[in-house]
């Protein structure tokens, strides 16, 4: 299992091939392609054994910590696994016992859809948000600038050959990755998460790097 770092290439922008009319008829079709396939794709995950998602969490990390060594990351943003996500906390501890800085996402209680990154230590207090995920709580004296993350490990529900990442929907990292885009993106994905190619919002920004478990 090796990472997958690809150069993605630009892309002529629609605008300038399409009129508005055909543009939003394009953008209203790639809509209901990503609403498709994300439905599809989040039902072959929930089909994975807990077995296998155990040994994905322990498969990733090598592939990590060699991606953090090379880049020298220090601050270091995590997630809680939710719904059948690749766990990256077999990760975490390493990380803590190499004394890297970990961080979870908070979703920010005033601006919608945006989100806050919180110190995640061992004995961090965490709690359930009313969408069911767990998240810290939120103690402003442990959240860091956005800025500041200089690597960002990223839940998916899909990707691609060229590093496309698609998402649940609602814009939460497409938002901090413009808020940090020197932040390095790090994608974390099961086999059957992978497609040949994504439909793709312009708005959607590519990974740099991407660990798929087999």
């Amino acid at each position: 299992m090796t990472p997958l770092n690809l150069l993605v290439q630009g892309l002529l922008p629609i605008a300038a091939l399409r009129t508005p009319y055909h543009l939003f008829a394009m953008q209203s079709s790639i809509q209901t392609d990503r609403q498709v396939l994300r439905k599809q794709l989040l039902e072959k995950r929930s089909h994975l054994s807990a077995e296998k998602q155990l040994q994905a969490s322990h498969d990733l990390v090598p592939i990590a910590l060699d991606i953090i060594e090379k880049q020298q990351a220090e601050h270091i943003a995590v997630y809680l696994p939710f719904k059948h996500e690749i766990s990256p906390l077999v990760l975490v501890e390493e990380l803590r016992k190499q004394g890297k800085k970990c961080y979870l996402p908070i979703i920010h209680p005033f601006s919608k859809n945006n989100l806050l990154f919180s110190r995640f230590k061992a004995n961090t207090p965490l709690e359930k948000h009313p969408w069911g995920l767990l998240q810290p709580k939120l103690d402003v004296r442990n959240v860091i600038p956005t800025s500041q993350i200089e690597m960002i490990f990223t839940p998916l529900v899909g990707c691609d050959k060229q590093l496309g990442r698609l998402g649940y929907g609602g814009g939460f990292y497409d938002r901090t990755f413009e808020q940090n885009p020197k932040a390095i993106r790090v994608g974390l994905a099961h086999t059957c998460q992978c497609v040949e190619k994504l439909p793709l919002e312009p708005w959607d920004k590519p990974l740099h790097h991407l660990i798929i478990a087999k």
